[in-house]
């Protein structure tokens, strides 16, 4: 189950649910080899029964502008490094190198808030996709 910090009013019923599943009367009908995936942003409403009897992951993200250079670059294929013609790979490698380094910067600034930004804005994964498709129409065209 994906994204369960968007269906608030369903858990509590997943709570029972599982509080009925884990009954020593209904052990027997479990198949041992099940599992149940969730995933959640931190919410306070989230069943703690459900977080105290199961394996939690996180998925924390980079700090610091090296770790977030390192993590955008590291989601790049080789494909990605070479998609433009041959005579436009250095333009485009530093195209590339720029926007992840802007992309790097407001992430990193994000722990600072709204100060000297007039709106709050997330420059995200798909932010950043979106730029490299346009800039890479552009440089081609």
């Amino acid at each position: 189950m994906q994204n369960c910090h968007l269906s608030k009013s369903f858990m509590p019923g997943l709570e029972k649910l599982l509080q009925k599943q884990n009954h020593a009367d209904n052990l027997e009908n479990v198949n041992e080899a099940f599992r149940l995936f969730l995933t959640s942003n931190p919410v306070d409403y989230f069943p703690v029964s459900i977080l105290q009897n199961g394996m939690k992951l996180t998925n924390e993200p980079p700090k610091g502008i090296k770790a977030n250079m390192t993590k955008t670059y590291e989601d790049f294929s080789e494909d990605k490094l070479e998609e433009v013609k041959v005579d436009k790979q250095e333009a485009w490698r530093k195209i590339l190198l720029s926007l992840s380094l802007f992309h790097a910067v407001v992430q990193e600034r994000k722990k600072f808030g709204p100060l000297g930004w007039n709106i709050v804005y997330e420059f995200n994964e798909s932010d950043l996709e979106t730029s490299l498709t346009i800039c890479k129409n552009l440089l081609e065209s």
